[in-house]
């Protein structure tokens, strides 16, 4: 549904709602995620293609923008052009300009943060760590309640403090890694690091 909104003294531009099928379909590509953690990066900047298609293609090939042939370039600006771009641009997530050949974030790209867990190789996404905590938890205060040995070597308050403490342990720690995993925020991709 298109709507119309004051994007910082830009004057009036129609805007609509990012369905999750489209910002789902948008984060399926590597090189699309890797535009959007760019343009993430740079904040309301306009990005010229080439630009985008040089840094991407360092990424992919895991080496320095100076390091990039002319053919993994062009191979990526080809790509980003005919394709990437195009598809991002109808989801609402990126103005595209092909005439002029650049690339803007839109406000719906900011919705992008709360799709991405990324949970790499044997880790447990963080909803599941806190479900077993939380059964942890239960357990522990059932047996502290039912006097059971040798939680009542402690007083019932100590275990209330161990388990607050787990709890904020754990919050912070998931605070530190997601800000470590944020698209735009690390120089790199999170899938890099």
């Amino acid at each position: 549904m298109a709507s119309v909104q004051q994007v910082e003294g830009r004057g009036a531009e129609p805007t609509r709602e990012v369905s999750e099928d489209e910002l789902f379909d948008v984060l399926a590509n590597q090189r699309r995620r890797f535009a959007l953690h760019l343009l993430k990066k740079e904040g309301d900047e306009t990005i010229a293609i080439g630009d985008m298609a040089e840094q991407i293609a360092a990424w992919e090939n895991g080496i320095d923008t100076t390091e990039i042939t002319g053919s993994e370039r062009k191979r990526v600006y080809t790509a980003l052009q005919q394709s990437h771009l195009p598809m991002m641009d109808d989801a609402g997530v990126v103005r595209f300009n092909k005439n002029r050949g650049t690339v803007e974030p839109t406000p719906a790209l900011q919705d992008v943060d709360l799709y991405m867990d990324v949970v790499e190789g044997r880790e447990i996404p963080w909803s599941t760590y806190y479900v077993g905590l939380s059964a942890v938890a239960a357990a522990l205060a059932g047996a502290v309640w039912l006097d059971a040995w040798p939680f009542t070597l402690l007083p019932e308050f100590a275990w209330t403090v161990a388990i607050v403490v787990a709890f904020l342990f754990s919050a912070l720690a998931h605070k530190y890694y997601t800000a470590e995993m944020k698209v735009g925020e690390p120089e790199e991709p999170p899938e890099l690091n």
